[in-house]
């Protein structure tokens, strides 16, 4: 069994490749689960870097995301529009609800 078939890529992130009207993504499985492993892998790598800038920068959480969320979308972009929008709500629900704003 190979590694691939074990990666639950969740409904969230196949959305971003199902075309409206349609019920299959348009990436093949083994690119799918690559680009799903790209995103997930940069949401986990951003959380320290996002509560960091949170208190050295003295912002609220709110700030850190549209600020993660401009940074991924510079040119050269590593992920593309939609996979930057799915980076950002992950990183939301890693770093878990905001203090009193």
């Amino acid at each position: 069994m190979s590694d691939e078939s074990q990666i639950e890529i969740p409904p969230s992130f196949v959305a971003l490749y199902v075309p409206p009207g349609r019920i299959k993504p348009t990436l093949a499985r083994a690119e799918l689960t690559a680009r799903y492993e790209l995103c997930e892998d940069m949401a986990q790598m951003l959380v320290d870097t996002a509560r960091t800038m949170e208190f050295s920068l003295g912002i609220t959480q709110d700030d850190v995301l549209q600020r993660v969320g401009q940074g991924l979308r510079v040119e050269p972009t590593v992920v593309n529009e939609s996979e930057a929008g799915w980076v950002v709500t992950r990183l939301a629900e890693l770093l878990g609800p905001s203090g009193p704003g």
